[in-house]
């Protein structure tokens, strides 16, 4: 990832510049900056030898998300989480409401309901873990069931990015990811991915950003790639002092229950560890009490920032029932902790007192 999407021709610049045009001259490959920029294009040519496959970006993550789900023919079923992604949930609600689509909901963690869902459906979109309940999924089982009824596969694989789960090893079709996370992990852009190794798949990918007009920003996607160059070393960073910061949560006498993957009390503890060689940077915890005792401990919080989002490499911490598109299912008192790259015993005794009040 440190080389890829360099042309390394002598006399070129080690880092692929930004290109902020939107025509070109007549005689070349390319015409107009909707379907192609060479700035983009290096981020493509990045991710895409991170995953041996070919990448599509797009203008956010949510743009990603809905070029997929454009692939599905007009009325035609929908396998998603019963706890998706906010911005997926309600992009599918409104698809669904007109008559786009038909949505089977099913719990991420029921490999049997997957199978029996994915009869006769066009795409099952697989997210794992969920967000914000860090429910797992048993990929490998999903794709074999969707591919054996005829359905595509995408996996929103933000989380645990690639460093932590393979989502096109273990069969899926599709790989999205939110850059605006791990990718760009910075907290100043926002972009989409979305990985394939069918060309088909590929070629319709880059059809719909076209059509659509989702095509990244150059700024946010040489920032990007400047975020690739760093990802790897960040991801294990952050995935580490998150499973400790699990851990410690699990014994705190103001925290309930902790989600994480990697600990034993997960219920899919086993699965991850066959799925995930690190657990993710994401932790959620419930607080003992009620919606006004979490806002608290996030309103005391002085190094960690209370903000949405994750990823970048600053802590974030939330109440995820806070926001109006959140799922029902989701804690009143539950907190969504992304851990970044500070100190951390200078994270858990931000944490202690927050909780502590």
């Amino acid at each position: 990832m440190v080389t890829a999407g360099r042309t390394h021709a002598p006399g070129d610049p080690v880092n692929p510049p930004i290109v902020p045009t939107s025509i070109y001259l007549p005689g070349g490959a390319h015409m107009y900056s909707r379907e192609h920029n060479p700035t983009w294009g290096a981020l493509e040519e990045a991710i895409g030898a991170m995953e041996t496959a070919t990448c599509t970006a797009f203008a956010s993550g949510i743009a990603a998300i809905s070029a997929i789900l454009d692939l599905v023919p007009h009325g035609g079923i929908v396998v998603a989480p019963t706890h998706p992604y906010s911005g997926t949930g309600a992009r599918l609600k409104e698809l669904e409401a007109s008559g786009a689509i038909v949505v089977r909901r099913v719990g991420m963690e029921d490999a049997t309901a997957i199978s029996e869902a994915a009869q006769g459906a066009s795409l099952v979109w697989l997210e794992s873990p969920t967000n914000p309940l860090l429910e797992i999924c048993d990929i490998a089982a999903a794709c074999d069931a969707a591919h054996g009824a005829g359905a595509l596969v995408a996996v929103d694989n933000t989380f645990a990015t690639v460093f932590g789960q393979h989502a096109l090893d273990l069969g899926a079709d599709i790989c999205m990811q939110s850059a605006t996370k791990y990718i760009g992990g910075h907290s100043d852009l926002l972009l989409g991915v979305a990985t394939t190794r069918s060309q088909s798949l590929a070629e319709q990918l880059h059809t719909r950003r076209t059509m659509m007009g989702a095509t990244p920003g150059v700024l946010e996607a040489w920032l990007a790639l400047r975020g690739v160059r760093t990802m790897a070393l960040r991801v294990r960073r952050c995935n580490e002092s998150a499973f400790e910061l699990a851990k410690r949560l699990e014994t705190h006498p103001q925290v309930e229950r902790v989600l994480y993957p990697l600990l034993p009390s997960h219920p899919q503890h086993a699965l991850a560890m066959r799925h995930m060689p690190m657990g993710g940077a994401v932790v959620s915890f419930i607080v003992r009490g009620d919606a006004t005792a979490a806002q608290a401990a996030c309103d005391r919080v002085t190094l960690i920032t209370q903000a949405t989002s994750l990823g970048g490499v600053e802590t974030t911490m939330e109440r995820r029932a806070r926001h109006a598109l959140e799922h029902r299912d989701t804690p009143e008192s539950l907190i969504r902790l992304s851990v970044g790259i500070e100190d951390v015993e200078d994270l858990w005794k931000d944490l202690d007192q927050a909780l502590a009040g």
